[in-house]
């Protein structure tokens, strides 16, 4: 991926706080956010927000999930930088549906929510989510869980298989 100007992906519901637009953002040399999620793109005080969040300098995209693969694969960010931001896995599997080589996931924040289970601090999983996890990993994606830069990294499967 990084060929196509990927460098990092990362699950955040958040998206833009503070760890990301800081330490993370910062540690990639990151040169533009994308952020893919068809509900993103159609909730205007939440693109406004994430417009206010990201660092100066950073170049911000919101994308759907289909229309981000089909710009990534064209080649629209070769030579850039692009750190990916998804709220959950789905869009991910959504992503790699549409042809896109993903080749490692850092799983960073997902809130517990209703009929969710804790697998890390910080990462609560519903049955959707699981499924979607270990399609992605049965399609060879790295999933790692790493809240950040200087925290050694983790695999992620085995934190699912433990719980």
């Amino acid at each position: 991926m990084e060929d196509l100007g990927i460098k990092n992906i990362r699950i955040d519901e958040r998206l833009i706080h503070g760890q990301v637009a800081t330490m993370w953002t910062n540690s990639l040399k990151a040169s533009r956010i994308m952020v893919v999620g068809d509900d993103v793109v159609h909730d205007s005080i939440q693109k406004m927000a994430l417009k206010t969040a990201v660092p100066a300098g950073v170049k911000l995209s919101i994308l759907k999930a289909q229309s981000a693969a089909e710009k990534i694969l064209s080649g629209k960010y070769k030579g850039q930088r692009v750190f990916m931001l998804v709220k959950s896995p789905k869009w991910l599997r959504i992503l790699v549906d549409n042809g896109l080589p993903i080749e490692k996931v850092n799983v960073g924040n997902m809130s517990s929510r209703e009929g969710s289970k804790q697998v890390k601090k910080s990462v609560a999983v519903t049955q959707t989510d699981i499924d979607d996890f270990n399609y992605l990993n049965d399609h060879g994606i790295e999933l790692i869980a790493q809240m950040v830069p200087s925290e050694d990294p983790v695999k992620f499967m085995k934190l699912l298989e433990d719980r």
